[in-house]
């Protein structure tokens, strides 16, 4: 048993319930509060030590290094019933979607700043900083997280592929891929029916034929 599912086990009758329809969502929030730990803790750690004069850099790679262990942990724990996409098509929307939610993230903050004006002289330097705790550590990552996990469970690791993994190793980013997915479905279709293409056109060109032959009346 799971860390995750030992820990519903102990929650209280009403919630029990609640967190079992719920648990990918729990996983993925607590992936969510893992990376964000080791993303400040090397953020700070770089700044105050060999990367003190250049915070952007620090910041950087410790996004990086966040990024790579939220695909590590989303694949390996938080989504690991679904999912089947070959490995480096999986790891790309990954950190598209990632990407992303990076830039919904700022858009609250960016509304603060530029379009509501809370900014020093408009308002108090407290009350630029309380916008912008709100803006961006609340606003922004409550819209990024949801925004994420919606689109890892319907682009990143989608429960279809795990139920079919032979469509996971067919597709692909292209439209080619999806086209080949299209066909075999189409195929699988009228195969089921035992009526080709061809079959059925032939078929509707009987049926106008035969519409369209005079008939005889029998009375005289």
């Amino acid at each position: 048993m799971s860390f995750a599912d030992a820990t519903i086990k102990r929650l209280p009758g009403p919630l029990r319930p609640f967190a079992e329809r719920h648990h990918e969502l729990i996983k993925f929030a607590i992936v969510g509060a893992t990376t964000f730990v080791i993303d400040s803790a090397i953020f700070f750690t770089l700044k105050l030590t060999v990367l003190e004069p250049k915070p952007v850099t620090a910041k950087i790679i410790a996004g990086i290094v966040a990024v790579i262990a939220s695909y590590i942990l989303n694949r390996e724990w938080s989504f690991r019933d679904r999912g089947g996409r070959e490995r480096h098509h999986e790891a790309l929307l990954f950190f598209m979607v990632s990407g992303v939610g990076v830039v919904l993230a700022m858009v609250p903050l960016w509304i603060s700043s530029y379009v509501l004006m809370l900014r020093v002289p408009m308002v108090s330097l407290t009350a630029e900083n309380v916008a912008d705790f709100v803006s961006a550590y609340i606003i922004g990552n409550l819209l990024q997280m949801a925004f994420r996990f919606w689109a890892f469970r319907r682009f990143v690791f989608p429960d279809e592929f795990a139920r079919n993994p032979e469509k996971a190793l067919e597709s692909t980013l292209t439209g080619g891929g999806f086209a080949e997915v299209a066909e075999d479905e189409y195929e699988a279709r009228h195969q089921a029916d035992n009526v080709t293409p061809m079959r059925a056109s032939r078929r509707r060109q009987r049926q106008l034929g035969a519409s369209s032959e005079p008939r005889v009346s029998k009375t005289s």
